[in-house]
């Protein structure tokens, strides 16, 4: 039986079926957008959360950052770090723990953020090189598939038969969500993003990951679409069907990437990843 059509009303009507946010990421994904944020406020709020700050703390001790010294709380690792650096991690954590309840078991999450993951370290070295917030970039190619989480876990049904069109045609799953359910995770992306009241250049980076418009060239949709197609091609998910998705030249061209620059970007992305992987990505109970 072919699944019917979906409409992006349909998907939206779903989103609020979704394990919410906890509160003090809800909050920091706010703040990108306020000038006037008490940091403070927002590390004790870090601190009060004893899962988050654990994680937070062993990424900031990591390769992530390659600090000389170890930090022990949540006000040190913002002092040696910055306020935006530990944002992101929060922010990274607190997203990936959201969606480990409710498994598909046809789906495979591990590769998923394994995936988003390399897009997210590949975007903070290219939004570094380009100009751009590099901790912005992390968390936006953190997000950048996140409406295939709803489509998979909202829609397993309709999601199990995308996976098939894709493997019949050999095709991109974006194709095959268009060819099936008649929407894509982009567009999804973007509602759950504009639901969780993200700052709507995540919002356009999330919508634009794919195909990014003249305007985003040299912006974030641009890092971020690059930085897609980068960790699809060094292939860190370990997908062995994996394509690469077609690369706009433009976004390209406007992050002015010279080959030095693009080798310590590869090198900067797959340096992190493991122990990145391991901290961020890990359930509970195989830690």
């Amino acid at each position: 039986m072919s699944a019917h059509l979906l409409t992006l009303d349909e998907a939206v009507g779903r989103l609020k079926d979704l394990p919410a946010l906890p509160l003090v990421v809800s909050e920091l994904l706010a703040s990108f957008d306020d000038p006037e944020v008490e940091l403070g406020d927002l590390a004790a709020k870090i601190s009060n959360d004893q899962a988050l700050a654990a994680k937070t703390l062993r990424l900031a001790n990591s390769s992530f950052y390659g600090l000389q010294s170890r930090v022990r709380t949540i006000s040190q690792a913002i002092a040696v770090l910055g306020f935006d650096s530990v944002r992101a991690l929060v922010v990274g954590a607190g997203l990936i723990d959201s969606f480990q309840t409710g498994r598909d078991q046809g789906f495979d999450f591990d590769g998923f953020w394994r995936h988003a993951i390399a897009t997210a370290l590949c975007a903070r070295a290219l939004a570094r090189h380009s100009g751009r917030n590099p901790e912005l970039g992390f968390v936006a190619g953190l997000l950048h598939d996140v409406g295939r989480l709803v489509l998979v876990t909202r829609f397993p049904a309709h999601y199990a038969q995308v996976v098939a069109q894709r493997a019949l045609h050999d095709c991109e799953l974006l194709q095959a969500e268009r060819e099936v359910l008649g929407i894509d995770h982009a567009q999804v992306g973007r509602a759950l993003a504009e639901h969780w009241r993200i700052p709507d250049l995540i919002c356009r980076t999330i919508a634009n990951h794919h195909q990014p418009m003249q305007q985003d060239f040299g912006d974030l949709p641009a890092v971020v679409h690059v930085a897609n197609v980068i960790a699809h091609g060094l292939d860190l998910a370990g997908d062995e069907d994996d394509l690469v998705p077609a690369l706009v030249q433009g976004a390209w061209d406007s992050l002015r990437l010279d080959p030095a620059a693009l080798r310590g970007v590869f090198a900067t992305t797959e340096a992190q990843f493991d122990d990145t992987c391991q901290i961020l990505a890990t359930r509970p109970g195989k830690e």
